[in-house]
């Protein structure tokens, strides 16, 4: 019998070809299909998917069709019928197709069909194998969806939105449905309440997916509600562990929570996978995973990946309620220290801008100034958050000290640029630990001052922030301000001052931001209409500037103050100039009482009046210049002004009890709420302030 084996070869080998396929059918753990040429079964293993308790004859001459349940969008048949046509082998394609079961369950298989060939190469069929590929293909998912949420998840530092950042990554990737529930007081910014959760904390919905046109939901999204007890969710929330739950119309729990019981009948969700969001044993929210239809119900490896999730998204929810809690002290911090609104006096009407996300380092301000002036400052310091606002609100407070000097715009920057100096230099020594240390102090200020009996406004910048002024004649230009050194920079050229001439109903834009002021300046910005707002309220023109500046300008973290200028009415003003003699003196006084009268100054204000400018007319007689003026000023307050050529500072001592002399500048001072020294091109102005009964500090205001 051996030497006939040897014999014959051919024989032998087939034999050992029918044995190898035999084998392949009877004991190959792989899934093997012989197709006719009208794809129907012929024979197959006992491997295959679909043979699990299935008899062999039940599957010989049923359409491949017939045979696995595909789901829609792969069509296998006409890949099979390519195959047949072509030759060309189909290799490793993954399809979807529901087994047998109740309910029918999702399966993934990869199939390669090869077509077979007589020895004369006639088309006899297919040879199909398949592999049921379905937990390699979910853990490629799960590896996929947790890569997704890593990359895309965190993005943005707001606690609310981070879930809708999560519910697209997981839908319809390893859910049907996903929801993001977050502890209202971590939305806030405070500190996430210990485990357990306490039965009623408020939670809101801060996402929502479903792969529903028309998903059925207990709860819109932004609604905060509590979680009824005792239910998955307030149990995960108490152990802070995940649990997945089977649902059925009997489940007893969901009597206990009726809106989310119809929603999760409605969506025929039949699996729950509930994980609490939590951190260091602290409950920040839960998410809830729901699969439907002939979706796999959720198993051990899906809890693993739902936690890996859920531990991401605490973090970033973390990090973002942190920063929001930061933003809110510094909002908060920034608020405090800028004025409630900017004042408005007789000759100067003045608006800002409704700043919905305001930068924290920037401000505005106007101050009162002797002589019915107005000075106007922005300003914006580098940096963000808490440090930010609390620099901010020491440069606002030395610009209001040194204000209180009368120094020019271009002085009172240079001394402004002196005390940023000092902080950046205390920041740069503080403990090598704290990272405020590496930030730098710089900042850019303009700041302005308004003369309404001059119709003029000076004004410097530190920094490149340079105000626009619409005019009468509908002409838009910025004020040319030469941009001097930021504040707290190492820098030492010199600030320089200008004059812009700003006519009666002129509007003076000054803004934080160079950008915005560039779009401003625009020929078809919204200030090219200013003209039209010279009757109409000032905020109308902060709202068409709002309403017209492009969302991505970031107009909205400027700070911005709009000013219409009026001119000072002229009753309200008198000057008068004065000869270099005693009788200066009488004259001086004739005329103050006269223009007091006619302002109907009371007897009280009148006579200490008389005696200011006695007094003030006798110092620049004697030690002034010539020529002298004297002013009067009837604004918020009644100003008395004596000019003289001279720079000679005058000096308030007290006299002694024999002195004859040396008592003027103090009775001045002592009847005056205010007093003080105003240095010009020409020489100085002492001046001093009166309040005036039954006349607040915002009378004569708009």
């Amino acid at each position: 019998m051996v030497a006939l084996a040897h014999s014959d070869p051919g024989r032998r080998v087939d034999e050992t070809a029918a044995s190898m396929l035999e084998a392949l059918f009877t004991q190959s753990p792989i899934g093997l299909h012989l197709l006719d040429t009208d794809l129907r079964v012929v024979r197959v293993n006992t491997a295959t998917p679909v043979m699990r308790g299935v008899p062999l004859d039940d599957m010989k001459g049923r359409p491949i069709r017939d045979v696995y349940d595909i789901v829609e969008g792969c069509n296998v048949e006409a890949l099979l019928r390519e195959v047949l046509e072509s030759g060309v082998p189909l290799l490793q394609r993954v399809v979807r197709a529901r087994g047998e079961g109740n309910p029918p369950q999702e399966r993934q298989f990869e199939i390669s069909a090869l077509r077979l060939e007589s020895p004369s190469r006639s088309v006899l069929g297919l040879a199909v194998t398949a592999i049921d590929v379905t937990e390699r293909e979910r853990a490629r998912t799960r590896t996929q969806v947790l890569d997704a949420v890593r990359r895309h998840v965190g993005r943005t530092l707001d606690p609310a939105v981070t879930g809708e950042e999560l519910v697209p990554t997981v839908v319809p990737a390893f859910a049907d449905i996903a929801i993001v529930e977050v502890v209202e007081a971590v939305i806030r910014g405070d500190d996430p309440p210990p485990a357990p959760l306490s039965t009623g904390t408020p939670l809101m919905r801060t996402a929502f997916r479903s792969d529903r046109a028309r998903p059925p939901q207990a709860h819109p999204v932004g609604d905060v509600h509590r979680l009824p007890a005792p239910t998955p969710f307030t149990q995960a929330m108490a152990d802070l562990r995940p649990r997945v739950v089977a649902l059925h119309p009997t489940t007893p729990w969901l009597s206990v929570d009726p809106p989310r019981a119809h929603a999760i009948h409605a969506s025929g969700a039949h699996s729950l996978l509930v994980v609490p969001l939590a951190l260091r044993d602290a409950a920040l929210g839960v998410v809830s995973l729901y699969r439907s239809g002939h979706s796999p119900p959720f198993d051990e490896g899906d809890r693993e990946l739902a936690v890996e999730l859920a531990t991401h998204t605490a973090l970033c929810i973390d990090s973002a309620r942190r920063y929001t809690r930061e933003h809110t002290v510094a909002a908060t911090v920034h608020r405090r220290l800028l004025p409630r609104r900017p004042e408005s006096h007789a000759s100067l009407e003045t608006a800002y801008l409704s700043a919905t996300g305001a930068d924290p380092g920037a401000w505005y301000d106007t101050i009162a100034l002797s002589s019915a002036r107005t000075a106007l400052v922005v300003g914006k310091v580098s940096g963000g958050g808490l440090s930010a606002a609390a620099t901010m609100g020491q440069l606002r407070t030395a610009v209001r000290s040194l204000s209180a000097f009368d120094l020019a715009p271009d002085e009172l920057l240079a001394r402004l640029h002196d005390t940023a100096g000092q902080l950046a230099a205390e920041r740069a020594h503080l403990p090598l630990g704290d990272p405020l240390r590496c930030e730098a102090l710089t900042a850019d200020c303009v700041y302005a001052v308004h003369d309404p009996l001059t119709g003029t406004c000076a004004m410097a910048a530190a920094g490149n922030l340079a105000p626009l002024v619409a005019q009468p004649d509908h002409t838009v230009t910025s004020c040319g301000t030469p941009a001097g050194p930021r504040l707290g920079t190492t820098e030492g050229a010199p600030f320089a001052s200008v004059d812009v001439e700003v006519p009666d109903g002129s509007v003076l834009v000054f803004t934080s931001d160079p950008l915005l002021t560039s779009y401003l300046a625009e020929s078809s910005g919204p200030l090219s209409s200013a003209a039209d707002y010279r009757d109409r309220p000032l905020q109308d023109l902060c709202d068409a500037v709002v309403y017209a500046v492009p969302a991505g300008l970031g107009a909205a973290d400027a700070a911005v103050i709009v000013t219409r200028t009026r001119s000072f009415p002229p009753d309200r003003f008198a000057a008068w100039p004065l000869d270099a003699d005693p009788e200066a003196v009488a004259v001086a006084r004739r005329r103050t009482r006269a223009q007091l009268a006619a302002w109907d100054v009371d007897d009280e204000t009148a006579f200490n009046t008389e005696l200011i400018v006695s007094e003030l007319v006798t110092n620049a007689v004697k030690y002034g210049t010539p020529p002298l003026e004297l002013r009067l000023i009837h604004d918020r307050t009644l100003t008395c002004e004596v000019r003289d050529a001279g720079s000679a500072a005058p000096h308030l001592r007290h006299a002694g009890t024999v002195d004859e002399g040396g008592r003027g500048l103090f009775i001045a001072a002592e009847l005056a709420q205010a007093w003080g020294t105003r240095y010009t091109a020409p020489g100085k102005t002492i001046w001093t302030e009166q309040p005036l009964p039954g006349v607040t500090a915002r009378e004569g205001s708009f």
